[in-house]
């Protein structure tokens, strides 16, 4: 695989936490699924490919409505539990920019939040677009900025605590960034190559129970969990602390979390 420092830093980063990732932020990940899959035209008989497939949500979905799914995965962790999710699926250990398929390959690659993770966006939707047939669709999601108010609730308890994003998690470059509004999206993929691209809003509660939604973070999942984890104790405690009394703020009356949550979904054509 071609990998760089920021691409290194995320495998590590994933590395072993695939339960607990699917414990907590998968399911909140789930959510654009069932549009993804309508914006990329996935139906009986679709060849589609997942893309970062982790817990092999959309790759079970796609097999569901009789598609002839391929799915890869950076994680094996990952890979194993979506070769469970979706048994009807190829599930492979593959990560962008290098992937093991032939020009043309697919009708329909879909990609769930999986440009989040790669340091060269661009660069892996040209790999994208080598491997969709012409004509066929692309269907991408990303975290819309700035962040919901859901979204933030962890980060604003980091904030609050005085905590700061540890050294071994380095930050995107201007260069390989874009804007993460519709039309950044958007023009991303034109840029690549994609014809009839658009990009829109999805907006949503995920509903968790405040442990549930600590546990992601507890356990080091994903940029935010790596940035609680890397704190001494009585940092983390205080974390804590910052983030049960934040989330009164989004507290039902049955004790949930409701937490407002916005993304782009963006498609286009090879």
């Amino acid at each position: 695989m071609d990998t760089t420092v920021f691409d290194e830093a995320e495998r590590r980063t994933w590395a072993g936490r695939a339960e607990a990732y699917a414990a907590g932020f998968a399911k909140l990940c789930a959510h654009p699924v069932p549009l993804l899959l309508d914006a990329a035209g996935v139906r009986q008989g679709t060849r589609v490919l997942d893309v970062g497939t982790g817990t092999g949500t959309a790759a079970a979905a796609a097999c569901a409505r009789g598609a002839a799914v391929a799915a890869v995965d950076a994680e094996p962790g990952m890979v194993t539990l979506a070769a469970r999710t979706a048994p009807d699926a190829e599930v492979r250990l593959a990560a962008l920019p290098g992937l093991p398929f032939p020009d043309d390959a697919f009708d329909a690659v879909v990609g769930n939040f999986v440009l989040n993770h790669v340091e060269r966006p661009r660069a892996a939707l040209a790999e994208l677009h080598r491997v969709t047939r012409p004509g066929g669709r692309i269907a991408l999601t990303v975290w819309a900025a700035p962040a919901a108010a859901g979204q933030a609730l962890l980060g604003r308890a980091v904030q609050a605590a005085g905590a700061t994003r540890p050294a071994h998690l380095p930050a995107l470059a201007p260069d390989d960034d874009f804007p993460r509004t519709e039309q950044g999206f958007a023009d991303l993929l034109r840029t690549a190559g994609f014809t009839d691209a658009s990009c829109r809003t999805l907006a949503w509660d995920h509903r968790a129970t405040p442990e549930e939604w600590w546990s992601g973070p507890a356990a080091g999942v994903a940029t935010i969990g790596q940035t609680v984890v890397s704190q001494q104790p009585a940092t983390i405690a205080e974390i804590r602390r910052h983030y049960d009394l934040l989330s009164a703020e989004f507290t039902g009356p049955d004790g949930m979390l409701v937490l407002p949550h916005t993304a782009l979904l963006a498609h286009g054509r090879g």
